[in-house]
């Protein structure tokens, strides 16, 4: 089957999965990695928006030479 014919998922989907989960259902150890593997991944997060950020800093220096 041709990937262009399956539907597109959501860029949201997987966090809504994660909001839908039973937290009741895991123990505190369980919790505890999960919560940490949440964080690294707000880092990830947050380092991608750095680097968004430095990008575009770069590039407004480099289009606004000698504009005053």
């Amino acid at each position: 089957m041709d990937d262009a014919a399956l539907p597109r998922t959501r860029r949201d989907a997987a966090l809504a999965e994660l909001e839908r989960e039973d937290l009741d259902l895991y123990a505190v150890d369980d919790l505890q990695v999960r919560i940490a593997r949440l964080e690294a991944e707000i880092s990830r997060g947050r380092r991608a928006i750095e680097k968004k950020q430095n990008v575009r800093s770069a590039a407004d220096s480099l289009f606004s030479f000698g504009k005053a």
